[in-house]
């Protein structure tokens, strides 16, 4: 199961604005049930961290962002120790290095220079055991993040899903990737609408009348036919009364599908997409699809959203090539699909150049990051083919290769030109 949450590590001057800080932050998190509210050390610190977790058991993400609150410095180096033994396996936007519990993140050639009140992010994938607290003694160029001197700038105003919005640094984000080029992800609102300009699929399967798919949505099996049906559902639903549910069915050529009777085809130049998925089987070894789409760019040879090794890939049709490498290094910058469970996937595919993401509950997947520049165990192989791709249909459903039989539902589904939220 993931386990969302963001913590912030800072301090102000005085126990007045300390308190009136707490007073707003506790307030905001009331409403947005978010848990406990961020702790602040005292004194004046060195900087303010955010660190924003993506847990699954036996393994996290971490996005952190951090303020410079001190003068503007050249170089840095972010410095913690993790309490419970965690262990890093493989960070991007940083050097990452561990001795024992201690880790330190050190600036690249591209982002060491931090104004003061600027910003910089990193991301990082690591592994633990027993339990996987936040650390919680940040040190800045060897000065504490709780005390030292300086004022932090302001907290950021949490949002009911936080999802990583790097200030001034490149990230895995495609937005600031400086070779990639689709939007920030953006903040979910807690609302599941998709109506906007841009849009061309925005389906919660409210229209349907029956069990039987009809006008937007109609049943397919692009590749090959078999076993596995697509019904309308009125018993489990994320929102409204309605789902689409897929029973997928193991062995080879098993392919059922709903697919979008929308054009597709115009929409970009980056596709964002948004859907609400819930399965009751813990993705297979084998290779699954969830998601195709077929690519012009590519002989309309299907681009695949799916699963292997029980994490989440892409693969494409033409070469079986995926995203990322299925090397053990690789399968771990990947996330498993939870079970029993509703959640959100957004990914976005630039039409004009090699660059995607992918985002599990507004958490960014780094091994689903592709930013045109070859990444062993992530991208290399992907960049084979240099050509950005260009879906032009969009079918949901189960797609399997081998072992591997699912039931799941489809809700609340959107696809358009601009990012669209959880």
């Amino acid at each position: 199961m993931v386990r969302n949450g963001a913590r912030t590590y800072g301090s102000r001057r005085g126990r007045g604005a300390v308190l009136a800080a707490l007073a707003v932050v506790l307030g905001l998190l009331a409403g947005f049930g978010q848990g406990p509210a961020p702790a602040w050390g005292a004194g004046g610190a060195a900087c303010q961290v955010s660190w924003v977790g993506n847990e699954w058991t036996g393994g996290f993400t971490a996005q952190v962002t951090v303020t410079n609150a001190g003068a503007a410095v050249s170089s840095w180096k972010l410095s913690w120790t993790f309490a419970a033994g965690q262990q890093v396996t493989s960070g991007w936007n940083a050097q990452l290095v561990q001795s024992g519990t201690a880790v330190t993140a050190s600036s690249l050639s591209y982002n060491g220079t931090v104004a003061s009140g600027g910003s910089v992010s990193f991301g990082l994938q690591g592994t633990w055991s027993g339990s996987d607290p936040t650390p919680a003694d940040f040190a800045f160029n060897g000065a504490s993040c709780q005390g030292g001197s300086g004022t932090p700038s302001p907290t950021p105003t949490p949002s009911p899903t936080p999802s990583p919005s790097p200030s001034s640094s490149p990230s895995p984000s495609p937005s600031s990737s400086p070779s990639s080029s689709p939007s920030p992800s953006p903040s979910s609102s807690g609302s599941t609408g998709c109506a906007g300009a841009g849009t061309v699929v925005c389906s919660g399967f409210e229209d349907q009348s029956g069990s039987s798919l009809s006008g937007d949505w109609t049943v397919a099996a692009p590749d090959c036919s078999g076993a596995g049906t697509v019904t309308v559902d009125t018993a489990v639903a994320h929102s409204g009364g309605r789902s689409l549910r897929v029973n997928g069915q193991a062995g080879y050529c098993n392919h059922v599908f709903a697919a979008a009777t929308a054009n597709v085809a115009a929409v970009g130049p980056v596709v964002y997409a948004r859907y609400w998925v819930r399965h009751t089987t813990a993705l297979p070894a084998d290779h699954i699809a969830m998601v195709t789409m077929a690519d012009s760019a590519d002989g309309n040879k299907h681009l695949r959203l799916g699963g292997q090794n029980g994490a989440l890939q892409w693969n494409r049709e033409s070469d079986d090539a995926t995203l990322p490498a299925q090397s053990p290094v690789g399968v771990a910058q990947s996330v498993p699909l939870p079970v029993n469970q509703w959640v959100c996937v957004r990914f976005a595919v630039d039409t004009t150049k090699q660059s995607m993401d992918t985002w599990l509950n507004d958490r960014l997947v780094p091994g689903l990051h592709d930013d045109g520049v070859p990444t062993a165990d992530i991208d290399q192989q992907w960049l084979s083919r240099t050509a950005a791709p260009r879906p032009v249909t969009l079918d949901l459903g189960w797609e399997a290769y081998g072992n591997g039989a699912d039931t799941l539902w489809y809700d609340d589904v959107a696809l358009g030109s601009a990012p669209i939220s959880c």
